[in-house]
């Protein structure tokens, strides 16, 4: 547990993260986002399998504004996501969490900052719920930095029912300088 979660416990389970954020995770994540290499969500996912949470019941994508999707062609986590099912046979879900607010590119945002910008812009989607309640649920996204959106996830997934939420990801930002 890092610092400021010893100062404020966090309310998901924990963050995994395959690699810790630097040159090499940065050009991969970026390839994979703005590139359009989807086929790395195979590479990533094949080294975040390792790090699966025993007893996961459901893999749920960091959702992306229906814009953003339109503009770029994908999620990248939910290729991540489903990478990782073919790997651990652990199902994901990538409807069942929505993004309802457009949000601003965080990238270079302050932690306060990013908070504020994603602040109520996720919900569970109602007919979902019942595939929710008591499960175990990990969290998929490429980069976890501050925390703010798997904070802002992790809300609307406990708030809906799930038993707990921990993060899984690529690449953990240890250097929030190094966030550019």
């Amino acid at each position: 547990m890092c610092g400021a979660c010893h100062q404020t416990l966090p309310r998901h389970a924990g963050v995994r993260a395959a690699v810790a954020y630097g040159d090499i995770a940065r050009t991969v994540a970026l390839r994979l986002k703005y590139g359009g290499r989807t086929a790395f969500a195979e590479t990533v996912a094949r080294q975040m399998a390792r790090l699966m949470p025993e007893g996961a019941d459901l893999l749920i994508p960091v959702p992306l504004h229906r814009w953003r999707i339109w503009s770029r062609g994908f999620n990248q986590a939910a290729l991540i996501a489903r990478a990782l099912t073919r790997v651990t046979r652990v199902p994901n879900d990538p409807m069942l969490l929505q993004r309802v607010r457009a949000t601003p590119v965080l990238r270079g945002m302050g932690a306060r900052g990013r908070a504020k910008a994603v602040a109520g812009a996720f919900r569970v989607q109602s007919s979902g719920r019942d595939r929710l309640r008591g499960k175990a649920v990990v969290l998929i996204d490429d980069v976890h930095t501050s925390g703010a959106t798997s904070d802002a996830c992790t809300r609307a997934l406990l708030q809906a029912g799930a038993a707990s939420v921990t993060i899984l990801c690529w690449a953990r930002v240890l250097d929030p300088a190094a966030d550019d």
